[in-house]
């Protein structure tokens, strides 16, 4: 999951998906400026291998494709 600390709705996602038991991890967008620039503040976006599963909210769809 590509996030920021600061961001509600990357706080929101991280602990969806902790509840739901799926494993994750979180990258920081500010810690790396190629991702700061391709991300700015569409975050959080969420990722299986190199394909995007959602970005901002964990929706019930992008639950069902997890599984």
């Amino acid at each position: 999951m590509f996030g920021r600390a600061y961001s509600h709705l990357c706080e929101e996602m991280a602990g969806a998906l902790g509840a739901l038991g799926v494993e994750f991890e979180e990258i920081d967008v500010d810690a790396d400026p190629r991702l700061e620039e391709l991300y700015g503040e569409n975050v959080p976006v969420l990722l299986q291998g190199e394909t995007e599963i959602c970005r901002h909210r964990l929706t019930q769809e992008a639950v069902a494709k997890l599984r």
